[in-house]
């Protein structure tokens, strides 16, 4: 595969790159009528820990700092640790030149992390997810333990037709999983990925679905599905047949001891693109 190993933004975050958008979709998840004059800051990180594609986003607003994810694969129980990883460098981020060694009290935004899961499984339309259930022994911690260290990821459905509520106050969410679920039903039918993504691409601009973003960025918006479906695709037959397990071993190890991904790549053979979906993990 010859995949640029730069990080490369999704469908969701190319579409929810507009700060208005932005806005409405964080008043319709938390349930909020925003002012259109409230401020909205973009700092999402581009070279993140946490995916190999730019499939999030962070802003803040209203004295918050939102973390939104769109997420199409299987839930994973450690996300709670990733965006723990994210949020520490976004704060290192947003802080600058601010020295945190000093006594006088430094304010900063108060961290919202939102999952939207856009994937396959029946989950429920909310669920949330814990920092404080990946700890070693989670059932002998007492509360006050457990909540030494603690963060809590909101995990929102939504696939078509779940969180009516949200759709309703979010044309542009509700537009978007529609789309996604059009892919989906061309793909049974057709069992052809790069069929289904053209129809459904055609069958969303002829009824006014995304039509003027499909318009302007349709080829985008091919390319970018149809290589990172393809990939997770390949990445999970590869794990699912214990491909190269012993590499995969050695590679997680030399990532937790700090190795470049280069040089973990020289050492186990393996390709840079599954080196990097790894680092996500470690």
């Amino acid at each position: 595969m010859n995949a640029n190993i730069k990080y490369k933004d999704s469908v969701f975050s190319l579409l929810f790159s507009n700060p208005d958008l932005l806005r409405e979709l964080y008043g319709a998840l938390e349930g909020v009528d925003l002012p259109k004059d409230t401020p909205v800051v973009i700092n999402t990180l581009q070279d993140a820990l946490f995916m190999d594609r730019v499939n999030d986003i962070s802003f803040e607003i209203g004295g918050k700092i939102i973390v939104l994810v769109e997420h199409q694969s299987t839930i994973n129980k450690n996300l709670p640790l990733r965006m723990l990883l994210y949020i520490a460098r976004l704060y290192e981020k947003i802080l600058g030149d601010k020295n945190i060694y000093r006594s006088k009290r430094i304010a900063i935004p108060f961290p919202v992390f939102i999952i939207l899961y856009n994937g396959n499984e029946d989950i429920p339309d909310r669920m949330i997810l814990k920092l404080s259930d990946l700890f070693e022994q989670p059932g002998a911690l007492t509360a006050e333990q457990a909540a030494a260290l603690e963060l809590s990821v909101m995990v929102i459905n939504i696939n078509h037709g779940r969180n009516k509520e949200i759709a309703e106050k979010c044309q542009t969410l509700a537009s978007y999983s529609a789309f996604i679920s059009k892919v989906k039903e061309f793909e049974k039918e057709t069992n052809d990925r790069a069929e289904a993504l053209k129809l459904a691409i055609k069958y969303c601009k002829e009824r006014d679905i995304l039509k003027e973003f499909l318009e302007t960025h349709s080829t985008e918006v091919f390319n970018m599905l149809i290589t990172e479906w393809n990939w997770d695709d390949a990445l999970a037959i590869r794990f699912e047949e214990g491909w190269e397990a012993r590499e995969l071993d050695l590679a997680r190890s030399a990532l937790a001891e700090g190795a470049s991904v280069e040089f973990v790549s020289k050492i186990t053979g393996l390709d840079i693109e599954v080196i990097a979906r790894l680092q996500a993990d470690v």
